[in-house]
Order: structure tokens, then sequence, then C-alpha cells
């Protein structure tokens, strides 16, 4: 029965081994539990003239958003 040697015994054979990329394991995704009436920071695209629109009445323009689509999900069904 053939053995392979566990050292590569051509020099650019070894050479490569150092360089070759590591396999990297991916860790599976951890699904929290959803924490009732919390906020959760995501990045959408607006148009500029809706954002001003809400902006324009001042601070509190992320809430209003977020009341407007609340009411479009209430009305989607």
């Amino acid at each position: 029965m053939a053995t392979t040697p566990r050292r590569p015994a051509n020099p650019k054979d070894a050479a490569e081994a150092l360089f070759r990329p590591a396999k990297k394991v991916i860790a599976p995704a951890v699904e929290r539990p959803a924490i009732p009436n919390t906020k959760e920071l995501v990045s959408i695209k607006i148009d500029s003239d809706v954002l001003a629109h809400f902006q324009a009445h001042g601070p509190g323009w992320q809430d209003r958003i977020n009341d407007a689509l609340r009411a479009a999900m209430k009305d989607a069904g």
C-alpha cells in the first residue's frame, strides 16, 4: 500500500501548499426571537420628495414614516 508523504517533497508544491487559501467554516446564522415593540435599524431607498415631505414637519419624521407604513400594512390586510 502506497503512502503519500505528509509534507510535499517538491519545493514548488510545498510553497503552493503554504499559500493555498484556508477553507473558512461559515457559522450558521443565529435567529433570535423577536422582542415585541422594538425597532430595527434598516437601510431603504426613498424618493427625495417623499423624504422631504416627512422631514418638513420637523423631528419625528422616522416615526411618521413608520406610522404611514403601519397604516399601509393594515390596509393591505
